[in-house]
């Protein structure tokens, strides 16, 4: 069962790399509605690796409990240990996409609010924002 939950999460790391990586290139050009589109299958990609990992927890732990030695790099296969660590890496990888994906998401989430302040000016009172200035662009002149 243990190579069955290892090939199972490297999958499912794999589809979340490839589907952030689409993240990215469709927000540089601004198809945001295909990034919108890919969250919940992103979100359910994060719950099925979350489930994989815990039964891979649950089978280390039993692993560890029915051997006499502690040590998995003694008790694992080299096939498991080849998968942990692809595992390890792939997780790395996917860190290192999300870290990109996040800088665009900030850079466009300061944009659009730079855009709107310009165009619904507000003062802030303390932590509350007061829209007491007059939209300039919203102004009529009679």
């Amino acid at each position: 069962m243990l190579l069955h939950y290892l090939a199972s999460s490297i999958d499912d790391i794999d589809n979340l790399i490839e589907l952030t990586k689409k993240d990215i290139e469709d927000i540089k050009e601004a198809n945001h509605e295909l990034v919108f589109e890919r969250t919940k299958i992103k979100n359910d990609l994060v719950k099925s690796f979350e489930n994989k990992k815990s039964l891979l927890d649950n089978e280390l732990i039993k692993l560890v409990n029915d051997s006499e030695d502690s040590d998995l790099e003694k008790i694992l296969q080299e096939k498991e240990k080849k998968l942990l660590n692809d595992m390890k890496l792939k997780l790395g990888e996917l860190k290192d996409l999300n870290k990109k994906y996040a800088k665009f998401v900030v850079i466009i989430s300061e944009f659009y609010n730079t855009l709107l302040d310009k165009v619904f000016p507000c003062e802030m009172d303390g932590y509350n924002k007061t829209h007491s200035k007059p939209a300039s662009i919203l102004k009529v002149s009679a």
